[in-house]
């Protein structure tokens, strides 16, 4: 395995997601508050490119996926990589589908997307996040902290936050406590400091 991935292109791998103070995500599948900036923000950071022409690899786990308001789809410089272990085909609008995290690492970092791609983002479930977090090219994790309780019945995974550490700053992320339909919350980078 160590060696297939020296074959490939080294592609940063970043989760991100929002949860509240459980560690929660989501409920019935779906966001259980509105908060229309983070959201914002969230779109904003998977679809960004550093130039033209450039793609990011968007990495969903199949429940995940059907809960994203298919209104919205396509995004911009955004390849979706949808996991599943029952589906026959890539669902509408996405673009792959892999059985397992790293045959999607390897899509991305292999040709004929390795000069294509720039980052993949790791969208959800927390099954996903569990692998995700466990690879050594995870180097970020972006993880919006929504300060309030909410019923949920997803949970993010529970990570190591001697190996992942929260950063005072972080370049074109807000340090400050935002505001939002009576809802605090605040963005935060957590960088990957040694090997698990």
């Amino acid at each position: 395995m160590e060696n297939s991935r020296n074959a490939m292109q080294r592609k940063p791998i970043r989760p991100i997601a929002a949860i509240c103070n459980n560690m929660g995500m989501g409920k019935d599948g779906k966001v259980p508050w509105s908060l229309p900036a983070e959201f914002k923000f969230f779109i904003d950071t998977i679809t960004g490119v550093t130039r033209p022409g450039r793609m990011n690899i968007l990495v969903w786990g199949r429940l995940c996926w059907h809960s994203f308001p298919e209104a919205l789809l396509p995004l911009p410089n955004a390849l979706h990589v949808v996991l599943s272990n029952t589906l026959k085909a890539a669902p509408d609008h996405a673009h792959f589908l892999c059985q397992d995290f790293e045959s999607a690492v390897r899509l991305a970092s292999e040709p004929p997307l390795a000069d294509l791609v720039e980052t993949i983002w790791v969208i959800g479930g927390a099954r996903v996040y569990v692998d995700t977090l466990k690879h050594p090219w995870c180097d970020l994790l972006y993880l919006t902290d929504v300060m309030a309780d909410f019923d949920c019945d997803v949970f993010f995974p529970e990570f190591d936050r001697e190996i992942f550490k929260v950063q005072e700053r972080f370049p074109g992320i807000p340090s400050e406590i935002q505001e939002e339909n009576g809802i605090k919350y605040k963005f935060q980078v957590f960088k990957r400091i040694r090997d698990a």
